[in-house]
Order: C-alpha cells, then structure tokens, then sequence
C-alpha cells in the first residue's frame, strides 16, 4: 500500500513497520506502561524515521468526522476485537465511531436484504461521514446506494465478494486452513473432518479450500462425508460433529472454521464419552480469548483481527482522501497456535 510522501503513516502502519500490534503501538505513541523497554525504542525509532504525527483525538462534542462500525452482532468475541481495533485506530486518527449492528449475528451469515437496506438507511439518517463493514454482505445494490450517497466505506472479512475497487482487509485464510490441516497430517492423522462456515462466504471457502490443498499435498483424498457447513453456529456445529462422531469410520482430528465452532465440537466429543486430544483433535481458526480459557486450551489459527479493523480506519481515511480503491487492498497473515486440544491419534 502506497502512501505520499507527505503524509503521515497511520498508526497500523507503525504497528505493522515495527513489527508490534496496533494496541501496543498506541501505548508507546500515547506514552502509557505496559512495553517492553526495546519494544518501545523500536515503536519510537520506527515513527521518527517515517515521519509519524500523533493526532488529536475526536472532539466529543461532534466536530469530529463520525464513522460507523458495522459488525454483524454485539454478543460474541469476533465483533468485540472488531470494535476494539476500530475504536483505538478511528481515535488516532481524529474521527468519532458510531457502532451500528446490522441485527444478525456470525451464525446467521449475510442477513436479509431488508436488514441490509435499514442498516444503509439509518447510516444516511444520521449523517456518517464513512463506514466500516465487519463480515457482512453488501448486495451489488447496496455497493451502488454508497456509491450514489457519495459515502467512502471498507469492508473487512467481506460477507460476500466486493466489486473491483472496494477497499477490503481480508485475511490469509487459504493459508490458514491449509496449516492448520498440515498440522494434523504432521501429528499422524488421515481421517480429518471439517466443520465449515457458510457455503459462499469467502473467508470460509478459502478455508475448506485450504484444507483440501493439505490432504491432496499428502496423497488424500478429501471423503465427502467429512466436510460439514455448519454455518458458524454453535449448535449445528454441535449436532454435525455428533453425526461425524457416529460415522462408521469416524474422523479422529477435525478443523473448526471458527473458534466457536470448535468450542462445540470439544463439547460434542465430551458428551458422548470421548476426550480430546485422545480420541480427537480438534483446532479451530480465529485464536479469540476464549480459546484460552476452554479445557484443554484450543490450538487455533491466529488471525489478527483487531489489527484488521485497525488497518481497515487507515484504508478508510485513504479512501477518504480521495486515494484510487484499487491499491486499498490488505490481507493480514495468519499462523497456527498449538496448545492442549490436539495430539498424535491414538493407535
């Protein structure tokens, strides 16, 4: 991504320059605790060289340009790192947030055209300056209805495909699938099933897709059975790794497009007798904070999520500026967590 020489980087970029995380580098900037002495220097040396200014914050009485955040729901841990990312980037760069849910939540994929459309609408009501769309599909229609309003906007993690020249922050989730199944391979495993998001949403896609670039890397062919669209909902991805389980030849590793979806899955295996990592390993794609806290603790897929948002404020005010959309492109990279929920299979 490209930026004038007269400007001043965002802090994602700093972050991203200093190889630390967005909340880190707004520690340093901000001159709070909490960094490691080097960590600092390296965050300090890495603004001076690139000309970094620190912002004023929004002024709270409305002065400050407004932009929604759009997440699909309030309740769940993705939307809660969305935000946090959001709100910390929009703060340095001088803009106000507005968090708006488009009243569904991850289980319940794109919505319905007419939730989109009263999204879209009371964005208009209330006069936003820009917005930011967290996971959520925007009909070819809707991409019009901002354009037409003349309202600058970045989706990340799209619902859907965006048209050419969206600004859009996605994530490595090719890669991502594809390590988190070459770490199952790599334990001894060759019955591997996969709990999948919603059939046409491209993060999920490039989920599955990943996974069956490892099985067919290691001489496997993917068994039909074993791949399952739970539709990043808790209870269906319940149900499907129960169904998996009575398989007359069972999985003995799964891959959870999400971490949720894996917290079900260990559940699923715990009701019916079963231990993990003992009887089946399961990872899980997110490395949200409760992957922490389940028993055992979850091996996931890392996506930077909050840094995500952060980096999407930045296309956001690029996009703003007037910047052309087809260099507003991002994609984070994404690695694989190994903790206590997998293991060799058992012989």
């Amino acid at each position: 991504m490209s930026r004038t020489s007269s400007s001043s980087p965002t802090l994602a970029e700093i972050a991203r320059l200093a190889g630390v995380s967005v909340p880190t580098a707004s520690r340093v900037v901000n001159g709070r605790q909490n960094v490691a002495p080097d960590t600092r220097l390296r965050v300090e040396e890495v603004m001076r060289r690139a000309g970094y200014e620190r912002r004023p914050r929004p002024d709270r009485t409305g002065l400050a340009p407004l932009i929604d955040v759009v997440v699909p729901g309030l309740g769940g841990g993705w939307s809660a790192e969305v935000l946090r990312g959001a709100e910390l980037a929009a703060a340095e760069a001088g803009f106000g947030v507005v968090v708006t849910s488009n009243g569904t939540d991850r289980s319940a994929g794109d919505g319905t055209p007419g939730q989109a459309k009263r999204t879209l609408d009371r964005l208009h009501a209330h006069g936003t300056a820009a917005a930011l769309f967290a996971l959520t599909e925007l009909p070819p229609t809707r991409h019009l209805w901002l354009t037409v309003h003349r309202i600058p906007y970045v989706v990340v993690d799209p619902g859907t495909e965006p048209p050419p020249g969206v600004p859009t922050v996605t994530a490595d989730n090719l890669g991502g699938g594809r390590r988190a199944t070459e770490h199952l391979l790599d334990l001894g495993h060759r019955r591997i099933a996969v709990l999948a998001g919603h059939r046409r949403t491209p993060s999920s896609a490039a989920r599955v897709d990943g996974y069956r670039q490892a099985l067919r890397a290691a001489g496997l062919r993917h068994r039909p059975e074993f791949i399952r669209y739970a539709r990043f909902d808790a209870a269906l991805a319940e149900r499907l790794t129960g169904e998996l389980l009575a398989l007359p030849e069972p999985p003995t590793a799964l891959f959870a497009c999400s971490d949720e979806m894996a917290a079900a899955a260990i559940r699923a295996a715990t009701l019916r007798g079963l231990s993990v990592p003992g009887d089946l390993s399961v990872v899980g794609f997110d490395d949200l904070p409760e992957a922490r806290r389940l028993l055992p603790q979850l091996t996931t897929v890392r996506q930077p999520i909050a840094d995500m948002a952060a980096d999407g404020i930045g296309l956001l005010a690029r996009a703003m500026s007037g910047e052309p959309g087809e260099s507003l492109r991002a994609e984070h990279p994404t690695h694989l967590v190994v903790r206590g929920s997998t293991a060799s299979p058992r012989t």
